[in-house]
């Protein structure tokens, strides 16, 4: 990752997620409304792309019409499978259309995005460059989309290696908010090689998130996402709401049994 010499008051860890990253925005919105204003933003996967429209200038809440009409279908293009189901030549284009940044260094607040380099085996934490392809690079789930490739190297999901990047604000900000759309939970799965497949996944993918979640000032973790499909956008405003609940929530919470938010 480039040097970042400047310090930072407060910033926002934004975990992965796929759909759940809609509450990222909800969460984002209750945060605002308690004056919590991030002055940089580090994203995952979900967390990348919730991060870079509110850093472009938008109101998280507004940030939903971007999406609004639209379908999995057509951010997404179903390919014979050679090293994913589906390309995401229609999403950069989708962010390249409705980000009015179009790299990184553009952004109104400082936004550091991670991917995972497929080549090396290792985390890129992104602060320039094109930001559709490293939103992108950032968001691509293994098997099920084909890796972004940039400058010759091919990225997946920042997930696989941190899908929580505290670590990555800690040593510069005064306070890191992290907010985890997808906490570890065991709810009920079938028994089918199938279903033992992806939940096997989805633990592993979880479970880095543990140093990073005490590793923060203020966490934030919905807990009543895991029933919302991967395809289904037009929940996209449920599960904003979803998320400022729980928001306002946990500071009202804190503030009534503890007189303070941070830890």
């Amino acid at each position: 990752m480039e040097s970042i010499q400047q310090t930072y008051d407060i910033g926002y860890a934004l975990s992965g997620g796929f759909i759940k990253g809609f509450a990222h925005l909800g969460v984002i919105q209750s945060l605002l409304e308690h004056d919590i204003k991030p002055d940089i933003i580090a994203g995952v996967s979900a967390g990348a792309l919730a991060g870079a429209f509110y850093a472009d200038g938008n109101e998280p809440y507004r940030v939903l019409d971007y999406f609004s009409g639209h379908k999995f279908q057509d951010l997404t293009k179903l390919v014979i499978p050679k090293v994913g189901l589906f390309e995401l030549k229609e999403f950069i284009d989708f962010l390249k259309t409705n980000l009015k940044a179009q790299r990184l260094e553009e952004l109104k607040t400082p936004l550091i995005i991670t991917a995972t380099d497929l080549d090396h085996g290792k985390s890129v934490h992104f602060t320039k460059g094109s930001l559709a392809e490293r939103v992108a690079a950032s968001c691509c789930m293994p098997v099920m989309f084909t890796p972004v490739r940039i400058n010759g190297v091919h990225y997946v999901d920042g997930g696989l290696f941190m899908n929580l990047p505290v670590s990555v604000l800690r040593s510069q900000c005064e306070k890191v908010v992290a907010i985890n759309v997808s906490p570890l939970m065991a709810e009920k799965y079938k028994m089918n090689i199938v279903s033992i497949a992806m939940r096997s996944y989805h633990f592993m993918f979880r479970a880095n998130t543990f140093h990073e979640r005490l590793n923060c000032d203020l966490l934030i973790e919905p807990y009543n996402l895991h029933g919302y499909s991967n395809s289904e956008l037009e929940k996209a405003e449920e599960i904003f709401e979803q998320g400022y609940d729980t928001a306002n929530a946990v500071i009202n919470q804190l503030i009534e049994e503890k007189r303070k938010i941070w830890r």
